[in-house]
Parts: structure tokens; C-alpha cells; sequence
């Protein structure tokens, strides 16, 4: 990802954020999904995910950008996720971007087609990473 593209994502990031509902709306895409990912989510204090998905997606961009000291956190996330801990399946992750890029078009007001490309292009390399770990 290029400067000029991270700048795009960060921009919409701070759009979607600055409505507090952003997050929340990804979870109910998110959780109606799956039924699987329904049962993941079961015993969640969604406060405290939502905090966390909000650290997440930042480092997930940054991881993109090669930084051993986000890989080295994104490694700790990816075994947290690993089939030996709390087991979230590599195709669950499609499902978590794609529902994620549907609640930023709800909430950006210029999403477009740069914006969705941005989001997939900045996050995929930290998906494709944790799915290399499950």
C-alpha cells in the first residue's frame, strides 16, 4: 500500500469512526453472517471488542506496510486466533471484510469504489497473515 492509498483508508477510518454506531453496525452485519460466527461472539463484551477492532484494523493496515514491531503484534493476535486457541477458521475472515466494507459504505459518505479498494487492499495482507497462522 502507498502513502497515497494508506492516506485514503486513514481518511475514510476517521470518517466511519467519527459515527459511533460504525462498529457496531459491522458487528450485527458481522454476526448475521454466520451462524458460526454467532456462536464465536456468543459470551462477547462487545465494549471491549469493539476497542479492540478498532486497535485491530490499524495494525492490520500497518502490518501491510512490513513493520516487524506490528508483524510481532499481529503474530500475537493471529495465535490468539489459531485453531489451538479460539479456532477462527480462515474463511471466517472473508466474511469480517467483506462485512466490514459493507458498514463502510454505510458510513462514509464518499465511499466509492477507491475507498472499497483501499479497505480490501490495506487489510488483506494482515488477513492473509492470520490465515497463514490458523
Amino acid at each position: 500500500m502507498d502513502a497515497q492509498d494508506a492516506e485514503l483508508f486513514n481518511d475514510s477510518l476517521g470518517r466511519c469512526l467519527r459515527t459511533p454506531e460504525f462498529l457496531n453496525r459491522f458487528y450485527e452485519l458481522f454476526l448475521a453472517s454466520s451462524d458460526e460466527v454467532t456462536r464465536k461472539f456468543a459470551h462477547t463484551d462487545f465494549r471491549v471488542q469493539v476497542r479492540m477492532l478498532k486497535g485491530s484494523l490499524y495494525l492490520m493496515m500497518l502490518a501491510s506496510s512490513g513493520s516487524s514491531e506490528m508483524l510481532s503484534d499481529l503474530e500475537r493476535v493471529a495465535k490468539l486466533h489459531s485453531r489451538t486457541e479460539m479456532d477462527i477458521r480462515p474463511e471466517l475472515y472473508d466474511l469480517w471484510l467483506d462485512c466490514l466494507v459493507q458498514a463502510v459504505q454505510q458510513f462514509d459518505p464518499l465511499f466509492d469504489e477507491g475507498v472499497e479498494r483501499v479497505w480490501r487492499l490495506g487489510l488483506e495482507p494482515g488477513i492473509a497473515f492470520m490465515k497463514s497462522r490458523y
